[in-house]
């Protein structure tokens, strides 16, 4: 942490994966309640199908292209993924993304093994 007219100011590499708001450590705000972060995907990255269990997850696609199952979200496009729904998003552009995950819990991520 910096300060500057009594201004703390950070970077977003001083937290890990990009999430800075959340139950965990380091975190500008320790809360239960949600955890925030901005995420970059390099163009072509996969994420295992995964989901869940307890936290609902909102998205703001900030800039490229993801796609998830047969939609594509771009940049200002928003969606929203319910507990225990199946997520396994392509990154067909360098993509960064903004995520609110409610609630903040840690190990609520499940990958589903493929055939």
């Amino acid at each position: 942490m910096k300060t500057l007219n009594k201004i703390h100011f950070y970077n977003i590499s001083d937290f890990e994966g990009g999430w800075f708001i959340g139950n965990f450590s380091p975190s500008l705000l320790k809360t239960s309640d949600f955890e925030v972060s901005v995420k970059e995907h390099p163009k072509g990255q996969f994420w295992p199908t995964h989901y869940h269990k307890l936290a609902t997850e909102y998205n703001c696609v900030i800039l490229g292209k993801v796609k998830i199952g047969k939609k594509i979200f771009q940049k200002d496009d928003i969606f929203v993924v319910p507990p225990s729904v199946l997520v396994n998003p392509e990154f067909l552009e360098n993509t960064v993304i903004v995520c609110i995950k409610t609630p903040s819990c840690k190990d609520d991520k499940y990958i589903v093994e493929s055939d």
